[in-house]
């Protein structure tokens, strides 16, 4: 590992985009914008849209930007940062208290009270479930037949196409009532078409009805609700409002959400509603969840009452009363129905004659794929754990199994991935989002399940829990799914952490490759999933670490890295090397680092909507979903892009959501490619955020080099010993253990 830069010439003098000065008027002139999402969700202290949440107020240097104000507290318009969601670090930090915080010796409090007792009434039947509660399921259902348009879609699309969501109905025109209602609020005129797209044709009724609506709008923040309602409501409007109440938990939840929780304890709720100065909180929490805003899970011992009369040092777990909105809550039911229907139900038999597993497992190309063959031909979910060296394994079981009449197919999560596929040999590879859109695969059956009898999915880490759900929905009874990952990169950027928890509830068997990722990068990589940062002998100039004191050094040396030193070194085009940052904003982040790559590498006054031909960007057709791609060009019907040697326009007005400069990208965005070089730009003020998980992600995203822009000195080595990921609260793992039994070591 060298501390040089690769080729050792003179600096130039950094320009002034290099010197990393933010845009004038950005809002992220101050803060990192650091990436992962927090462990728990505490209030708007962060940004609104999903993947880097920042530590200070709310969002400076986050992904979505803070909201733009025509005046003092007014909610501005500013939309979210293009794929902010696709990064975790978006959702406000909430410092979740668990229900083992309170004080020795301190009772539960009231509403924890009064919410067993409610779900003790569901339970012997003196309440409806349906009133507030979620009922547990019994038994996995039969698989649900799939969506009708996604069943309707095309069968297959030519390899390399980029799968894109099935969009919404157009949009809502904002109507003239909603701008009367919004200048009576206070609210600029700006801000209508958000709000139409939010609220939809009704958004001026329902703002007069309940102003606190306004907080459906992400950019929207609690105390510009607040003035919008006291401009409408007057001597009406109070901090105890029950309207402000069942926004403010809502707007929590979703916020949580976009930090990967699909629920929180309802003391972390609880405690924002204090935080928000609502006078009685366990009251105005109680009024919520008897409206049905949200639903309420109970998790802990099945027979309460017994455990009290243990006494309390043998009680068992506490009872956690977790609190979620139902779009994520019923995705996870779905989701572990869905698996307990895989793991219980037998695997298809095939095609006449019955397939020989064992001579494939024979024939296999290292241990480690054997194993996976064996595993996979006796159950109907199995997981898969390697680095990137141990994709073969998947590959060669998809290929085994197509090889013996199966409908095989391997599915990644980017277009990256897939052609890391095909170059292993697997001829029908493809991405979840193309198989699930029917853009790409086999198809659909007649009953509108996936037409196939194996599917491996790689990177499944970065399955949430909603395309998972919709994944695990659309397979029939007797399909073999393999989900395979690396356990130590980033979670996914939407909510959930659905690799993790199945692994953690070991209902199906776990296969661990052992074949390790080669090389000086491979042996770094592989310590910092143990938490070893080590020193690695890199005699070809793998690894560089090119120390820094400022944010200002640090993107002069990015600059200089990516444009002269990296391609000297390394016979790669200028600007070909990806740069990876922990946020958007700030003085480092990625939007100074590619207005200063930008004018290095391709100057031009961005007649584009800001962009010009030949930048490189990244295209975000769906959250959690980047492509790379280089401008070609713009006309009336959008602007055009080279996406990996697939043209694909981008619509004039979703250019602004969806593309972005790509010299520099964050590590959620990052995760599920590879390039042959990258840059790990580390400014001083990403310390507080840096993970096991985040280092691990960034630093395994080089194939044949990395260099890291180090100006976090301690902080690094700290980071990959003493915090391996950022929590989420999710109710996965608990769900599926209910509905299977343990797999075997």
């Amino acid at each position: 590992m060298s501390t040089d830069r690769p080729t050792g010439e003179a600096e130039p003098k950094p320009s002034r985009a290099e010197r990393g000065a933010p845009t004038a008027g950005t809002p992220d002139s101050a803060g990192a914008g650091p990436e992962e999402g927090p462990a728990a969700v505490a209030g708007d202290s962060a940004r609104p849209a999903g993947g880097e949440p920042a530590g200070g107020g709310e969002p400076q240097g986050s992904a979505a930007g803070a909201p733009a104000r025509d005046g003092a507290g007014q909610p501005g318009g500013e939309r979210a940062e293009p794929g902010a969601s696709d990064d975790a670090s978006g959702a406000e930090p909430v410092n979740a208290p668990r229900g083992d915080d309170v004080p020795a010796g301190k009772a539960r409090s009231a509403v924890a009270e009064a919410l067993a007792a409610a779900v003790r009434a569901v339970e012997s039947g003196e309440r409806d479930a349906a009133s507030f509660f979620n009922e547990p399921k019994p038994k996995p259902a039969a698989r649900r037949p799939a969506p009708a348009a996604a069943a309707a879609g095309p069968a297959m699309a030519g390899p390399g196409a980029v799968a894109r969501p099935v969009r919404a109905a157009a949009p809502v025109a904002p109507s003239a009532g909603l701008t009367e209602v919004l200048a009576a609020g206070g609210a600029p005129e700006a801000l209508a078409g958000q709000v139409a797209e939010a609220l939809g044709e009704h958004a001026a009724e329902e703002l007069r009805e309940d102003p606190w609506r306004l907080l459906a709008v992400p950019a929207v923040q609690p105390e510009q609700a607040d003035g919008f309602a006291r401009a409408l409501l007057g001597d009406a409007c109070g901090p105890g409002d029950e309207r402000r109440a069942r926004a403010l938990v809502a707007r929590f939840l979703e916020r949580a959400a976009l930090a990967g929780h699909t629920v929180l304890e309802s003391s972390a709720v609880l405690a924002e509603l204090s935080r928000r100065s609502v006078p009685d909180a366990e009251d105005a929490l109680r009024d919520v969840l008897a409206e049905g805003t949200v639903l309420v899970f109970r998790e802990g011992p099945e027979d309460e009452q017994e455990g009290e009369e243990e006494g309390e040092e043998d009680a068992g777990e506490p009872v956690r009363l977790l609190l979620g909105l139902d779009r994520y809550a019923m995705a996870e039911e779905s989701l572990a129905d869905g698996l307990a229907r895989l793991v219980n139900a037998a695997p298809g038999p095939g095609p006449e004659p019955a397939p020989d597993w064992a001579a494939a497992a024979e024939a296999a190309p290292s241990p480690s794929a054997a194993e996976l063959i064996r595993a996979v031909a006796a159950a109907g979910l199995v997981t898969h754990s390697g680095g990137e060296a141990a994709r073969a394994e998947p590959a060669a079981l998809v290929t085994a199994a197509a090889g013996m009449g199966l409908r095989a197919w391997a599915a990644a999560h980017t277009e990256d991935g897939r052609r890391r596929l095909t170059e292993l040999g697997v001829a029908d590879a493809v991405t979840v989002a193309g198989l699930l859109s029917g853009q790409e695969g086999p198809g659909r059956d007649a009953d509108g399940a996936l037409a196939l009898d194996v599917l491996a999915v790689l990177d499944a880490p970065q399955l949430d829990v909603e395309t998972a759900a919709l994944l695990v929905e659309s397979l029939a009874d007797g399909t073999r799914l393999v989900l395979s990952g690396d356990p130590g990169v980033l979670w996914s950027a939407g909510p959930g952490r659905v690799f993790a928890d199945v692994l953690a509830a070991r209902a199906c068997p776990a296969v661990v490759s052992r074949t390790p990722d080669p090389g000086p990068i491979g042996e770094l990589v592989s310590g910092i999933g143990v938490g070893e940062l080590n020193q690695v002998a890199a005699p070809g100039k793998e690894v560089v670490i090119v120390p820094v004191r400022e944010p200002a050094e640090a993107v002069h040396r990015t600059v200089q890295l990516v444009a002269d030193s990296v391609p000297r070194a390394f016979g790669v085009e200028p600007g070909a090397a990806q740069v990876i940052t922990p946020g958007h904003g700030g003085p480092a982040g990625t939007r100074a680092l590619n207005a200063a790559l930008k004018e290095r590498l391709n100057p031009g006054p961005g007649r584009f909507g800001g962009f010009d031909p030949g930048d490189r960007v990244a295209y975000v057709p769906a959250p959690g979903r980047m492509v790379p791609g280089t401008v070609v060009s713009a006309d009336a019907e959008g602007l055009r892009l080279d996406c990996g040697g697939t043209p694909v326009v981008v619509p004039r007005e979703r250019v602004g959501d969806e593309v972005r400069h790509g010299w520099a990208v964050t590590a959620h965005q990052a995760a599920g490619t590879r390039w042959p070089t990258a840059v790990v730009v580390l400014p001083g003020d990403a310390a507080p955020t840096l993970t096991r998980s985040w280092v691990y992600t960034a630093f395994s995203r080089g194939e044949r080099h990395l260099s890291v822009v180090q100006g976090v000195e301690q902080a690094l080595p700290r980071a990959v010993a003493e915090v391996p990921a950022k929590e989420r609260t999710t109710r996965l793992r608990p769900l599926l253990e209910a509905q299977t039994r343990p797999a075997d070591s």
